[in-house]
């Protein structure tokens, strides 16, 4: 005779809303317990004011579908990228956005981040955004030759480790490279 588990409850398709609690940890350390909550289970509640972003900032991409640079516009190490990019980018495939501006700060939150974070060069497709290597690599990516290549041969770097040069050179950017009073593009 064969054993047949128990069959699994299942959650009927309704409009009741599933909640679940964090986990408590107990930990016992030199003698006392301890309770953590590791991790929320649960999306946070949604304010009635909440706005999507996607969709308020989908007007960048109707006429246009080309992606949005997004860069620091007083850093001159930034202003220099922009300059290269579009010195290599004959085709024109790639439109730029100080971070500062309200339309950069619109994008930002679009693409998940604080409309003050100016920390990353940002790129936006219409669907997706690309922050730190992930965007310097998706903007070889769109340029001439021979950086294509590159950026595909880059890609095989682990992540944590480009992550860390950019993140090295952003934090000292203004250091080395100097900031203007205004943006130069």
């Amino acid at each position: 005779m064969a054993l047949i588990p128990p069959a699994a409850p299942t959650l009927a398709a309704s409009s009741a809303r599933l909640s679940v609690l964090p986990p408590i940890v107990r930990v016992r350390i030199a003698g006392r317990r301890r309770s953590a909550v590791l991790a929320n289970l649960s999306s946070p509640p949604r304010s009635v004011e909440a706005v999507d972003w996607v969709d308020a900032t989908s007007s960048f991409f109707e006429q246009d579908t080309r992606p949005i640079m997004l860069f620091d516009g007083v850093c001159n190490l930034c202003n220099g990228g922009v300059k290269f990019v579009r010195d290599n980018d004959r085709q024109r495939r790639i439109r730029f956005e100080a971070l500062q501006s309200d339309a950069g700060k619109n994008l930002l939150q679009r693409s998940g981040r604080s409309p003050d974070d100016i920390s990353s060069v940002v790129l936006v497709e219409k669907n997706r955004s690309y922050i730190k290597s992930e965007a310097v690599l998706k903007i070889m990516e769109y340029i001439d030759l021979p950086f294509p290549q590159l950026a595909f041969f880059l890609q095989f770097v682990p992540l944590f480790i480009r992550n860390f040069v950019y993140e090295n050179i952003a934090d000292n950017r203004y250091a080395v490279f100097g900031r203007s009073e205004s943006c130069e593009i």
